[in-house]
């Protein structure tokens, strides 16, 4: 009897410890991965601090290029109606209620009209660069992280590995494997991050300057159908 109740007894003792260690192991692999992340040194605090630059550069440019491509439909016939008809006070305040990039730098036109073509093509260029260089804000910083993210990654692997094996010049006896290899990928951690940081940030500079173009592009074709417009005779 005893006997058979060891039997028993035994299998419910062997699926306990199976559950306790696999349920240790599930907490020391969470705590690895955490050490892992932590285990860059000095370099993960900038680089963490490069992220959230981008990540702010992105979202505040976005938002920015967004609004300024969106116009009005049926903004530029209305400005050509009221141009053709000698209306410029009306033109004035259609351009002055629509906040745009386009809508700025023609109502710099309209108010030069009368001047020569020259004067008034240089108005608008002037007002086309203000522009632009409003809408490029922040972009080179941008480009600046998707440089500067790996290249600092770089620096904290050289460094660790550096300490690395200054740990295992000063170790006595035989070097264990174990101490080599987690030298070698703790220093590793912060070229990842600096990655994983880099690539987004080229993509999304790349992508933001895109946009700018395309914005640049309508500014171009939208001033150049203005002057083409006030050459036509009036009625």
């Amino acid at each position: 009897m005893n006997a058979f109740l060891l039997q028993i007894t035994t299998p419910v003792t062997t699926d306990t410890t199976a559950a306790a260690a696999a349920g240790a192991e599930a907490t020391q692999e969470t705590v690895s991965l955490l050490d892992l992340a932590m285990a860059g040194g000095w370099a993960m605090i900038p680089l963490i601090l490069l992220s959230l630059v981008a990540i702010y550069i992105f979202v505040e440019r976005y938002l920015t290029i967004r609004k300024a491509a969106q116009n009005p439909a049926g903004f530029t016939g209305r400005l050509k109606s009221l141009v053709l008809a000698g209306d410029v006070q009306g033109a004035r305040m259609l351009c002055a209620q629509t906040n745009s990039p386009i809508s700025r730098m023609l109502e710099k036109g309209i108010t030069r009209i009368g001047q020569p073509l020259k004067s008034i093509e240089a108005s608008i260029e002037n007002v086309g660069k203000i522009e632009i260089a409003r809408l490029e804000k922040g972009l080179s910083g941008l480009a600046t992280v998707a440089g500067a993210a790996p290249m600092l990654g770089f620096l904290g692997t050289v460094t660790g590995m550096i300490g690395a094996f200054i740990a295992i010049a000063q170790a006595e006896g035989t070097i264990s494997p174990k101490l080599l290899s987690s030298g070698i990928y703790e220093a590793m951690v912060t070229t990842a991050t600096g990655l994983i940081i880099g690539l987004p940030a080229y993509v999304g500079y790349n992508f933001l300057v895109s946009k700018v173009d395309s914005i640049v592009h309508d500014m171009e074709h939208s001033s150049i159908e203005f002057i083409d417009l006030l050459q036509e005779p009036q009625a």
